[in-house]
């Protein structure tokens, strides 16, 4: 039996805040949820002609299970496409999953499909504007099969970036349903993150052309699965993990494994005997600071300092950044994994991967040992799968690393306290993500260069503009002005200018996601400046200050001069291209409604 640990105080601080802010929209939602749990079964309550329609295309066996027999059945909705090398598997699960029910004397229909865009193909490009709007998009798909309202539980098929917080935020609205989330796994390793970024920063000085950074991006990218740095994909999984919310250790076996195949149907069998578990009470506060905890301890996406305020929001739960920094400043970092190290998610895997993380952080008493799908809870979570004799079982980790360089015990960490920061000052709030950034670049100050786009930088840099200690501001790149996109392909120009002895850091009101790397860079900084951020009022020359020891980001000047300061306007021009082309214009009641980035950039409140 494993001894108790008492939890942090900080943690507990935190936890108690959350509860206390969220009361009355938390107990406004387990009142809808328990209301509707206490309904007749679909096939019971509805008309005959809505029965028929619905269960049209069953075979009669089926039909007969479900109406008759009142069998369970299971609704899954699917974000298959082939156009992801991480949901490319995806293609044969509902055949696995209705063969596992039916063994188990359980139907199964595809309730639906919701898109699923890959942000590796649209990075730079027009369509990452809408990259972020996808998340609330999916979940709507998500609300749309599930509204037929004929099922007893659900199976959720993601991984990657906006789509597994989207279909979570669709979970919570049939928050009386018990679910379950099905991952495919991440691809095998091939060129090596480090080698690959090696590659773009060669390519960015000129130093090689594109067929040798196509070369090298064909071979860090090549074959079914998720990509392997710990960007938003695997941090997504990590944190469903820390949720309970998986089958215990599923979230990093390959896609052609023997055992992911066992795993896929171990989700079946663990969801038909929960059936007593709806997701929104599973989705608590504690729930809610675990995946928060899973993500410091890790170094993990900045994207979910906007995706868990709005997962969190749809279970009828309020956080903020505040609550994120107060918990990375107690949160061991356990895990190295690149961009915050060199090692890829396979090898995470191998030295422990999320289970030894989990074991660790309940050990030291910094997660909350909850409920879980997983009749032992979250500390079913703490053991890895393995096939033995045909068999599906699960063994205990080593109590220490296989490879210290990738995962650490919370008693000995890589640092003491986890890998985002909130930066606050005069020019708003935003979050830095440090796990890599070298210790004496956590510090930056010098003049500001502005630009309101991502290729007006590139142009400069280029140019040989910004060969010097430089802030690079990049504004207008939040969700009003053009759906927040991410704005990797400054990545590579600002690695070389700080591999060149230079003090280079760039402040955003865009993204840039788990791939945050090397460079110090303030993003998702709120308010926006089409939303009349102070970001809007920076000029170039403006001496600007980064503090990721103090927290602090600020344009050193005087006050009453900095307050009196106009704010600068989106450009026409570049606000109709914003607007216009390639599907962006179905997405402008998104723009014009979206909140904020430290609120989730929701659309649907």
């Amino acid at each position: 039996m494993v001894a108790t640990t008492p939890l942090h105080p900080v943690v507990a601080q935190v936890t108690d805040r959350i509860v206390s802010r969220s009361r009355g929209l938390r107990q406004a939602y387990l009142a809808q949820v328990d209301r509707l749990r206490q309904r007749q079964r679909g096939s019971d309550r509805m008309g005959c002609a809505n029965v028929a329609h619905a269960f049209a295309a069953l075979p009669s066996s089926d039909k007969f299970k479900v109406v008759a027999q009142r069998v369970p059945h299971v609704g899954v909705i699917t974000a298959y496409n082939d156009m992801l090398s991480a949901h490319q598997p995806y293609e044969g699960y509902p055949a696995q999953i209705r063969a596992a029910a039916s063994r188990l004397g359980a139907t199964v229909q595809v309730a639906g499909g919701v898109p699923a865009m890959c942000d590796g193909v649209t990075q730079g490009l027009p369509g990452m504007e809408l990259s972020l709007f996808s998340r609330d998009t999916i979940a709507m798909g998500a609300a749309v099969g599930l509204t037929h309202d004929v099922f007893d539980a659900a199976l959720m098929l993601g991984i990657c970036d906006k789509i597994v917080p989207g279909l979570l935020i669709g979970a919570l609205h049939f928050g009386h349903l018990p679910m379950l989330f099905v991952p495919a796994g991440p691809m095998s390793s091939g060129l090596s993150n480090s080698d690959k970024a090696k590659v773009r920063e060669l390519y960015a000085q000129g130093k090689v052309g594109r067929e040798e950074l196509l070369k090298a991006e064909e071979a860090a990218y090549h074959g079914p699965g998720t990509c392997t740095f710990y960007g938003t994909a695997n941090s997504n999984q990590m944190l469903l993990e820390a949720m309970g919310l998986h089958v215990p250790g599923a979230a990093f076996v390959h896609p052609h494994a023997g055992l992911r195949q066992a795993l896929t149907d171990e989700a079946v069998r663990l969801l038909l005997v929960n059936l007593d578990k709806p997701i929104g009470r599973l989705v608590d506060e504690r729930c809610i600071v675990n995946a928060m905890v899973a993500l410091l301890a890790t170094g993990g996406s900045t994207n979910h300092l906007i995706h868990w305020v709005a997962v969190a929001r749809a279970a009828g739960i309020l956080i903020d950044w505040t609550d994120f920094s107060e918990l990375s400043a107690v949160v061991p970092l356990l895990a190295r994994v690149y961009p915050n190290g060199t090692a890829d998610v396979n090898q995470f895997q191998a030295a422990g991967g999320p289970g030894f993380v989990i074991r660790e952080l309940l050990d030291a008493g910094c997660m909350h040992d909850v409920p879980a799908m997983a009749a032992e809870g979250l500390r079913a979570h703490t053991r890895e799968p393995f096939m033995h004799d045909g068999r599906l079982i699960w063994r205990d980790l080593p109590t220490q690393p296989v490879d210290a360089s990738i995962v650490r015990t919370a008693a000995e960490p890589f640092s003491a306290s986890g890998g985002l920061r909130l930066l606050s000052g005069n020019l708003g709030r935003s979050v830095i993500k440090v796990s890599a950034v070298p210790e004496d670049r956590h510090v930056i100050e010098a003049p500001a260069r502005v630009f309101s786009t991502q290729e007006a930088m590139q142009a400069a840099f280029k140019a040989g503009e910004l060969a010097r200690d430089v802030v690079v501001v990049v504004r207008f790149q939040g969700p009003k002005a053009n759906g927040m996109p991410e704005l990797h392909k400054l990545t590579p120009s600002l690695a070389v200018l700080q591999g060149q002895g230079f003090k280079v850091a760039l402040v955003t009101d865009g993204r840039m996601s788990g791939a945050s790397g090397k460079v110090p860079a303030a993003i998702h900084l709120s308010p926006e400046a089409l939303d009349g951020g102070p970001i809007a009022k920076v000029r170039d020359g403006d001496v600007i200050r980064l503090d990721a020891v103090a927290g602090t980001l600020e344009v050193l000047a005087p006050a009453d001069e900095w307050a009196a300061r106009p704010l600068v306007t989106l450009d026409p021009e570049q606000a109709q291209d914003n607007a216009r082309g390639l599907g962006r214009e179905l997405f402008a009641g998104m723009r014009r409604h979206v909140s904020s980035a430290e609120t989730g950039a929701t659309t649907w409140l």
